[in-house]
């Protein structure tokens, strides 16, 4: 078979799937594993280059380069990325240590000579701006290695080694290095020589065919939330399946205004797709009673979903897959199969039981949310519900800060349905990523009728983004604002207060829990 995908070997940088994404909007099949898979991985002949992530550790501290080692071997085109470039500088023979001058941010860098990983950078005075991140710089150059960029603090930004190996101490997946993804772009076309075959039509036929070989005559039971994750899902293995796959609505009471009605509209009536709905309620209420902690919510409504589906199975036809709409960020986030540290776990990855009675049937683990979204217009799912705002598995038990109970799900569905409503009024919904409402664990005195009031605070949250990864808050003009404010505050009882979450993404998560 002839090599066709690109391998991320993640050291756990919280930029490693960046690097992934990144090569994927270039047209080409990059998989993301670690450094251990990678001691056991067989398929060899189907990869044309690696990268090498960056990453949290120092190399001073580490064996990582002797697996390294192993990889020069095989001769193929390597980029390292700051931690990895430390990888492959020690492994070629050179020494990293502490740096007496640490670089986080933007920086000016210079180019010493010409190289093909350059290739095409527009340059003023030989210089670009990059995004550093890193406490260690290379103190002893590897004999035979070309530096090839570097700066007055940092005399090792770039190098080359024969004519495949790279090194980078900056990072040319994230947007604040000028023109990264020309570089990336360079690696690939340039010195890996490959072509572009990621395409949307290909991976729907490639995803198509796996559910088939995956699944055989066997039936698959989903649940279907009316988010696009799941129901790109839903669509994708009916195309591949027909009349095995079926399809559960769980009214968890943590879903949004209208949700059963949208699903039984889309699905039942214009898809011919076959959904049961549920209605589990009590079943999560009970559970999640007096449950403040966030992770513990999240693993609480996992396990509850798991046995809503085993009971209904056992009632029902005998299923074997249970599918999910688990996308990539999903995985990243829950910090699986990386050196990276958990931010959270998602009630699709790190929040079911260990043991189930499923096989799980995750079609589009390996997508970004815009990939997802690509492939949705391409399996004809309406617009209306492929430019959807993300809406979290574990619904609003994750926008409620502190105790779920119906009254404070009642208070978030109407603030939230506000908040949307007005945005879908003056055109604004799909000028943002993601926007919703947040029921904070305090109270606040108020004057309402000229009367004291001591209730709820709702919290608006709105970010703009490219791929979740990162994220900016949305500028609205204040106009707006308070006339969502106003609206929310009159016509949900129980609230006299609402703010505008203003923060970024990092330090903050999009969602609060």
């Amino acid at each position: 078979m002839k090599a066709n995908k690109l391998l991320i070997i993640d050291f756990g940088s919280q930029y490693t799937q960046l690097i992934a994404r990144r090569v994927r909007e270039l047209g080409v099949f990059s998989l993301v594993i670690s450094i251990d898979d990678f001691l056991n991985y067989k398929k060899v002949d189907e990869i044309f280059g690696i990268i090498l992530s960056g990453g949290p550790d120092s190399v001073y501290k580490s064996k990582d380069y002797l697996v390294i080692k192993s990889l020069l071997k095989l001769n193929l085109p390597v980029l390292g990325i700051c931690y990895g470039m430390h990888i492959l500088i020690k492994a070629l023979g050179g020494r990293v240590e502490k740096a007496n001058y640490r670089e986080y941010g933007r920086t000016d860098i210079k180019f010493e000579k010409n190289s093909i990983l350059f290739k095409n950078i527009n340059l003023k005075n030989r210089s670009i701006n990059v995004w550093m991140s890193h406490g260690d710089s290379v103190t002893k150059i590897p004999q035979g290695v070309n530096v090839i960029a570097s700066n007055k603090s940092t005399p090792v930004i770039a190098f080359s080694f024969k004519k495949n190996i790279f090194g980078l101490q900056f990072h040319p997946e994230v947007t604040h290095t000028n023109q990264g993804k020309k570089i990336i772009h360079n690696y690939l076309f340039e010195v890996c020589k490959t072509r572009k075959l990621w395409t949307i039509r290909k991976i729907e036929r490639n995803l198509i065919n796996d559910i088939k070989n995956t699944v055989g005559n066997k039936k698959v039971i989903l649940g279907l939330s009316g988010g696009v994750d799941s129901s790109v899902s839903a669509v994708l293995i009916h195309k591949a399946i027909g009349s095995q796959l079926k399809c559960v609505f769980v009214d968890t009471g943590l879903i949004r205004i209208n949700e059963k009605e949208d699903v039984k509209n889309l699905f039942v009536k214009n898809l011919n797709i076959k959904v049961d709905f549920v209605n589990a309620k009590n079943k999560f209420y009970g559970k999640l009673s007096n449950v403040t902690e966030p992770e513990m919510k999240r693993k609480i409504i996992g396990k509850c979903f798991v046995e809503v589906f085993e009971d209904y199975v056992k009632k029902h036809d005998d299923y074997h897959f249970l599918a999910q709409g688990t996308i990539y960020p999903d995985i990243i986030e829950s910090a699986v199969n990386s050196k990276s540290k958990t931010i959270k776990s998602h009630h699709n990855v790190g929040g079911l039981p260990k043991k189930i009675n499923f096989h799980l049937l995750e079609p589009i683990k390996l997508l970004f949310k815009d990939e997802v979204r690509k492939l949705g217009i391409n399996l004809n799912i309406p617009r209306s519900l492929i430019d959807r705002h993300p809406f979290p598995g574990p619904g609003l038990g994750v926008r409620i800060i502190g105790a779920i109970n119906k009254s404070r799900v009642s208070m978030l569905q109407k603030a939230d349905h506000i908040f949307i409503s007005e945005l879908n009024k003056y055109n604004l919904y799909n000028s943002v990523s993601q926007a919703f409402c947040v029921l904070l664990p305090i109270k606040t005195v108020g004057v309402m009728g000229d009367k004291r009031t001591y209730e709820n605070v709702i919290c608006l949250r709105s970010v703009n983004t490219i791929d979740f990864m990162t994220a900016k808050v949305s500028r609205f003009k204040f106009e707006f604002l308070e006339l969502v404010a106003n609206k929310i505050v009159n016509e949900v009882k129980g609230v006299n207060r609402v703010t505008y979450d203003i923060t970024s993404k990092p330090p903050s998560t999009i969602e609060w829990e």
